[in-house]
């Protein structure tokens, strides 16, 4: 893998609704990287996210069994980190419950707690392990599945290797961007999504759209993600996509595609 890429991890909050599955969607302020453009929570793999203590903090996964489900030789962990930690900074999700087995109640007496912890850690005043730490939080690493596997194209300055991954939305948690990153957030089936982004309403690049296109054939969240779960690094291929110009249009080669290595 190239030494310049940045890993990353994205992930697709799913519920089920009376109309069918609905993922959240955040769109971006026109400062931050992918300005304006609606997109899933996500962000760079920190160094934090690969601390020796987070395996006290997790249901299911250590880093052995999630590296090999990505099909990594270490580290696979911090890529479920990151999606929890995004999704508590970012929109105030948090994927986690109490060891005790309690749930958190982020509509009602944990919120302001939780708040002010989500407010600390996006000003670096505390770290996410501290906060799981104070609290004796385990994170639902089980509720998170892989989805896909995106290589930003070379013509990039700045290239991410982004893991996507889905995750189911707990109960007693409120959606609140964050309004610097993301200027807006919401809720919608995919393929209304899908629709928005051809009629030119949504703007989003081919990742975003692909993405929702897998969750498109689905009815029930709850069934992707059991279907996802059983996904193996055999499953789910690196994708670099290709552009290129061919009678004054560009397209797009994928691997597998016909012609793909000639670009």
């Amino acid at each position: 893998m190239n030494k310049n890429l940045i890993p990353a991890a994205t992930v697709l909050l799913l519920r089920d609704s009376k109309d069918g599955i609905e993922v959240l969607m955040v769109k971006r302020s026109k400062k931050s990287p992918f300005g304006n453009l609606y997109v899933f929570p996500g962000g760079k793999i920190d160094d934090d996210d690969c601390h020796k203590d987070w395996k006290f903090h997790c249901d299911g996964h250590n880093d052995s069994k999630a590296s090999e489900i990505l099909g990594l030789s270490s580290n696979g962990l911090s890529y479920w980190i990151a999606c929890i930690r995004e999704s508590f900074e970012e929109v105030g999700i948090l994927l986690a419950k109490r060891k005790s087995g309690e749930k958190l109640n982020l509509k009602g007496h944990d919120k302001e707690k939780f708040d002010m912890y989500r407010k600390d850690l996006i000003n670096q005043k505390i770290s996410f392990l501290e906060i799981c730490e104070k609290e004796n939080l385990m994170l639902s690493t089980e509720n998170i599945a892989p989805l896909s596997h995106w290589i930003t194209p070379d013509f990039e300055i700045k290239r991410f290797d982004t893991r996507f991954f889905i995750a189911y939305l707990p109960d007693n948690q409120i959606v609140q961007h964050d309004g610097m990153e993301l200027t807006q957030s919401l809720w919608i089936n995919p393929n209304d999504a899908l629709k928005q982004a051809m009629d030119g309403d949504m703007q989003m690049i081919l990742p975003t759209t692909e993405n929702l296109k897998l969750c498109s054939s689905f009815n029930c969240a709850k069934d992707m993600l059991e279907k996802q779960k059983n996904m193996t690094k055999n499953d789910i291929k690196p994708i670099l996509p290709k552009f290129f110009k061919e009678n004054g249009n560009w397209n797009v080669s994928f691997p597998g595609d016909k012609g793909y290595e000639d670009h």
